[in-house]
């Protein structure tokens, strides 16, 4: 049996794979991953965003040995050094006033617990989202989840009102100026808070939607909304397991640019590098307050907090926030400057950029084209290159590369989209 009947005999059958012909991966260096039938490919996706400074990163590999040559595992019943250091670091550079840090293994796990947070401090489990939103693949993740490819059930532990402000192309106030489409989403969330009744524990928004097609509302949007909500009490969740660390290139985290700071904050894959790492930042007020004892025992395991640890010095020595904000208009200007019938929008900032694609003739102007994005998703794996894919209705590429891409890998990158995109339509 081949590798891929063998993954269809035993793995759910729900688990997603890529291409006609899905690939091995086999090992990586840089930007770049070879399969494992010798074929190398330049990786514009990183695992879903997770391989934030490049594969086989010398400071990573290094500390993950050197912490597994000593212990692998302990739990949170004991102290545990790489992990307080780590959670220092990320305490140091939240931005978060007082700030604690609770580790996980998933960014999935880390907006669990800061619903968790949340809704003991409120003693609530209403929660406002935004549409076109994901969190999450649990349970409760999934109920506040507004994008319906990804919620394989409407049964939910929460009771969630969703806003409009997660995304602007296909937006009802699309056609508005950024300081009218703000007013028209504050009124939407304020409209919605009139209807509701009883108290809400959160409000919680990616300050760019991921899974969504890299889509987002003005600046300034959810600081709008922050204002909103804290004159009722209801806590702000930032969730930027991918804006986080950088990869915007403005701004070390996606809320800055937004004008306010959140009340919890909560991240994952980019700081693993590909370790399962995750977590919630919060101050002492807010993560102090569960009325119960907890423990985990993976998050913040040594073996990871170690690597993980490397990868954040790493990232902040060789400065690659600012990379992501000299290369990634290299790729912006490139696409923008594609002269083609299905390129209906190309957005994104830094080093997270997203190129919605629409059906050319249809007759219904801006219609989804997700056969197309398979296309072009095809097209460049054929080529060597290696895009990701979202969006509600699956048409959107999602460009994702290391934040240490260079200039000439960027181009490199921009021809391949260029010749994919050109021959699939």
């Amino acid at each position: 049996m081949s590798l891929y009947e063998r993954t269809r005999a035993v793995l759910p059958s729900w688990l997603a794979l890529y291409y006609d012909e899905p690939i091995e991966l086999d090992h990586g260096s840089g930007r770049y991953v070879w399969a494992a039938d010798g074929t190398r490919y330049l990786d514009f996706f990183g695992g879903i965003l997770t391989t934030m400074t490049e594969h086989a990163l010398p400071a990573v590999t290094e500390a993950v040995a050197a912490q597994a040559a000593k212990i692998i595992h302990s739990s949170t019943l004991y102290l545990n050094r790489p992990m307080v250091e780590l959670c220092e670091e990320i305490a140091a550079v939240s931005g978060i006033p007082d700030a604690k840090v609770f580790l996980t293994t998933s960014g999935t796990e880390a907006n669990d617990a800061a619903l968790l947070l949340a809704s003991a401090r409120n003693g609530s489990n209403q929660v406002l989202a935004l549409r076109n939103s994901y969190h999450g693949r649990s349970f409760s993740t999934i109920g506040i989840t507004g994008n319906s490819a990804w919620s394989p059930t409407s049964l939910s532990p929460f009771q969630t009102y969703y806003v409009h402000g997660g995304q602007r192309y296909r937006s009802p106030f699309a056609g508005l100026s950024d300081a009218e489409f703000v007013a028209a989403c504050v009124a939407d969330l304020e409209e919605v808070l009139d209807q509701t009744g009883g108290s809400i524990a959160a409000l919680i928004a990616e300050p760019i939607q991921g899974v969504g097609g890299f889509t987002s509302g003005p600046d300034g949007l959810l600081g709008a909304f922050a204002e909103v909500v804290r004159a009722r009490d209801i806590l702000w969740i930032s969730d930027e397991v991918q804006t986080g660390w950088g990869r915007t290139g403005e701004h070390f985290w996606g809320w800055q640019a937004h004008g306010a700071v959140p009340d919890i904050v909560t991240f994952a894959k980019g700081v693993g590098n590909g370790l399962s790492m995750g977590g919630v930042i919060a101050p002492a007020s807010i993560m102090d307050n569960l009325p119960a004892n907890s423990i985990s025992t993976f998050g913040g395991s040594p073996i990871t907090s170690a690597g993980a640890l490397a990868n954040l010095r790493h990232l902040r020595a060789h400065d690659l926030q600012g990379n992501a904000a000299k290369i990634g208009p290299l790729l912006l200007d490139g696409l923008r400057a594609l002269d083609s019938p299905v390129v209906g929008d190309v957005r994104g900032k830094g080093l997270m950029i997203g190129v919605e694609l629409v059906e050319p003739g249809s007759g219904i102007p801006g219609a989804p084209a997700p056969a197309l994005a398979t296309a072009v998703l095809q097209g460049c794996k054929d080529r060597g290159l290696l895009v990701g894919k979202g969006g509600l209705h699956g048409n959107v590429l999602r460009i994702a590369p290391p934040l240490s891409l260079t200039a000439e890998e960027a181009e490199e990158g921009l021809t391949i989209l260029t010749d994919a995109i050109g021959a699939a339509s």
